[in-house]
């Protein structure tokens, strides 16, 4: 799929009742690698986006089987042929609830719970970060590829145009932190988020979130308690869950430590 296939990707997503999110999809299939199979009539059935981050790490996304032809083993049949193209890259998706089980008999397991907070963000801006120049792209990549453990250049060249906003965090010397936020259909979404510390990831958000005035959506790993009880108590409460995976018992690279928040769900 192509850019062109834009128009049948939100009539499938609607028919999933996933909503139309155009900026997103957009976003998606100018960077990756889209994948549908066509019904009798040459309509879009299934998609799928794979986004390859170097040769190292590739996230699977937007996997859809329209509801007329489910349970025909479209998912099953399209996820396999997108695995086959990643060349033995470390390959992870998220998963909600109705799509957990096809990607465990696919191989997949789930390297952590996640929770969607969303909500108003009620605390004030921490001050700490500054907003990113074209000249921070550099240091932004370069630190991203050492927690990340991939080559996500090309994504980020691409983030500078469709986020609203991303700020950097520096300790004196060199910057040590980044988050973005960009906009959705009905909210706001802060991510990535990539801090030396907590503190720093917490005061990124700050930084981010305060702008934002209405609805602030973030995805957080559960076993992030700390920062998950900071953004319930600033009006972000969790609600939808859904589950990280990866293919293959694999374990992602880099350093996880530092990672506190993706760009969105569908590229980690």
């Amino acid at each position: 799929m192509t850019t062109d296939d834009l128009g049948a990707c939100l009539r499938l997503a609607e028919d999933r009742q996933w909503g139309r999110e155009e900026r997103k999809w957009l976003f998606l299939l100018q960077g990756g690698e889209g994948y549908g199979i066509l019904g009798p009539e040459g309509e879009l059935v299934a998609s799928a986006v794979l986004t390859r981050y170097g040769t190292r790490t590739a996230a699977i996304s937007m996997v859809l089987v329209a509801s007329r032809h489910g349970r025909q083993g479209l998912g099953g049949r399209l996820i396999r042929h997108v695995l086959d193209q990643t060349r033995g890259a470390t390959v992870f998706l998220n998963a909600t609830g109705a799509g957990r089980p096809l990607y465990e008999r696919l191989g997949f397991r789930v390297t952590s719970p996640v929770a969607m907070h969303l909500g108003t963000f009620t605390g004030e801006a921490a001050g700490a970060s500054r907003v990113a120049v074209p000249e921070d792209l550099k240091a932004i990549t370069d630190l991203d590829a050492e927690v990340v453990g991939a080559d996500r250049s090309a994504l980020l060249a691409r983030l500078s145009g469709f986020a609203e906003q991303i700020r950097v965090i520096e300790d004196g010397r060199r910057v040590t932190g980044y988050a973005g936020m960009w906009r959705n259909v009905t909210n706001t979404v802060v991510g990535p988020v990539i801090a030396a510390d907590p503190q720093d990831a917490r005061r990124l958000i700050a930084d981010l979130a305060s702008q934002v005035g209405g609805p602030v959506r973030i995805e957080v790993e559960e076993c992030r308690r700390e920062l998950a009880e900071w953004l319930t108590g600033h009006g972000m409460v969790a609600g939808m869950r859904t589950s990280d995976m990866v293919a293959g018992g694999r374990v992602l690279p880099g350093d996880r430590t530092r990672y506190f928040a993706p760009v969105m769900s569908a590229l980690g």
